[in-house]
């Protein structure tokens, strides 16, 4: 595995594997690597025949009163654990590197930012645009691979993608659970014990209301309100929002008639965390 810092080796690797005929995959993260990010490798090992991993914390999608001082990070963790899903080059640029003086061009994709994690963290998806807009044009992969607990930024990236005729296809892959139900997140070592184990009311509540859904439940009001009752059960839970909207569009919705997604954001004292389902008739 080789480790790159500069935009210019980064290019040069990319460079050389392409004039090998290689089909290039693509692993953005912000690092403190965990299943989730392993299994993104491991899709990508299956459906290219490099696989690139970004490591870069990206102060452009944290707004001024969240936690980027405080986001972890242990690159030297991250590089083993990588290494040992098979990465083959990690690009983890300094903020300098990626941002050498002041950015006045950004990517802003709109309609499907209005509403969800747009709504509560605002700015956070230009930042998110800009710097996968940015990686993807420093790196010029043929596939990038990104999790489904953030069904937003996928939906958002793959629009910007086809809007901006990038040719690279976005790829959302499965949420991975811990043994418990909890969706991994670097977050998690955020979390108390007490909190760790009432977070676990996100899982269960999403996937209570998947039942009701297959027991022929459409009504929007009924499953939201369901979800939210039941994550108010925890003591600790202070609920951004409970939603269900189109899966394309990310509108609101009254009642389930295609494709949809039940999605929670949910604060355990300092520590925010995210969860969907996606419900299809």
């Amino acid at each position: 595995m080789q480790l790159f810092h500069t935009i210019q080796d980064i290019r040069q690797y990319v460079a050389d594997k392409r004039a090998a005929g290689r089909r290039i995959g693509f692993v953005p993260t912000m690092g403190y690597l965990h299943a989730g990010h392993l299994s993104l490798v491991e899709r990508g090992k299956r459906e290219a025949d490099i696989v690139i991993m970004s490591i870069f914390v990206n102060p452009l999608q944290f707004g001024p009163n969240e936690d980027l001082d405080q986001y972890p990070r242990d690159l030297e963790r991250d590089l083993q654990l990588a290494e040992t899903v098979g990465v083959d080059a990690v690009f983890a640029p300094s903020v300098r590197e990626m941002y050498p003086h002041q950015q006045l061009t950004f990517i802003n994709t709109e309609l499907l930012t209005d509403n969800l994690c747009g709504a509560s963290r605002p700015g956070h998806f230009r930042g998110v645009t800009t710097v996968v807009g940015k990686l993807f044009n420093i790196v010029q992969p043929d596939k990038a691979f990104f999790g489904q607990k953030d069904a937003q930024q996928v939906r958002v990236i793959q629009q910007m993608v086809a809007d901006l005729n990038m040719p690279v296809a976005v790829i959302g892959c499965p949420i991975v659970r811990e043994a418990d139900g909890l969706a991994m997140s670097s977050r998690n070592v955020y979390l108390s014990p007490e909190e760790r184990r009432q977070a676990l009311i996100l899982n269960q509540s999403l996937t209570e209301a998947q039942k009701l859904f297959e027991q022929g439940e459409r009504s929007a009001d009924v499953l939201t309100d369901y979800v939210s009752r039941r994550i108010q059960l925890a003591p600790f839970a202070k609920i951004d929002y409970v939603k269900l909207v189109d899966l394309q569009t990310l509108s609101d919705i009254r009642e389930i008639s295609g494709e949809s997604l039940l999605a929670v954001a949910v604060r355990f004292g300092g520590t925010r965390l995210i969860d969907n389902i996606v419900l299809q008739p």
